[in-house]
Order: structure tokens, then C-alpha cells, then sequence
């Protein structure tokens, strides 16, 4: 089992910036790749970047070029710096693997991030 605390949202202006960060505890030598995920009220949830155990990093084109994702694995967590936010980045965030394990490992109680215009 893998647990996942997520924080660091809250509510900002457009064009603000927040870091959210995520820390995995449990069985977490199952674990490379990691990324950050969010649901809009009414839609489903999405990727939006994704970071393999080596550092490399991925986005979903929505937010590359404003997100930067890292990760510190000496201490199982991982980063979202959003920048340049805008109000349809607002949405639940949590942090899991990508992919469909990311269902089979459970998901934690998400950040909310609010943009208002």
C-alpha cells in the first residue's frame, strides 16, 4: 500500500503562482514515475505532468510552459510549481503514478487549487 498527503493549494488571482507538494509513504520501492493529476468540478481527471525516476519531466500541453514538476526521491516527494495560473487550472490536484496504477494504488485526499479572474 501507498498513501499520498498532498498540499500547498489555496485560492489565488490569475496570473498568481502556487507549489504544491505531495509526500508518498508505505511501499513506495514500487514506485518510478510519478505526476500530478487534478479534476475540474463536471470533468474527469487528468495528467498534467509526470516526472520518471530519473528527473525527466513531462506536461500536458495546457500547462507547459507555467508547471514545473520535481521530485526529491530521498525523501519520497515530489513538486508542482504552477505559474502564470489561470482560472481553468482550477481543480482538485492530487499526486500518483501516471497511468492506470494510479487507481490500483488509491488516491489521497487531493489540494484544491481556486483561480479567480
Amino acid at each position: 500500500q501507498v498513501q499520498f498527503v498532498e498540499s500547498g493549494g489555496g485560492s489565488v488571482q490569475a496570473g498568481g503562482s502556487l507549489r504544491l507538494s505531495c509526500e508518498a509513504s508505505g511501499s513506495t520501492f514500487s514506485i518510478n514515475a510519478m505526476g500530478w493529476h487534478r479534476q475540474a468540478p463536471g470533468k474527469q481527471r487528468e495528467l498534467v505532468a509526470s516526472i520518471s525516476s530519473g528527473g525527466s519531466p513531462n506536461y500536458a500541453d495546457s500547462v507547459k510552459g507555467r508547471f514545473t514538476i520535481s521530485r526529491d526521491n530521498a525523501k519520497n516527494s515530489v513538486y508542482l510549481q504552477m505559474n502564470r495560473l489561470k482560472p481553468e487550472d482550477t481543480a482538485v490536484y492530487f499526486c500518483n503514478v501516471p497511468g492506470r496504477r494510479a487507481d490500483i494504488l488509491g488516491w489521497g485526499q487531493g489540494t484544491q487549487v481556486t483561480v479567480s479572474s
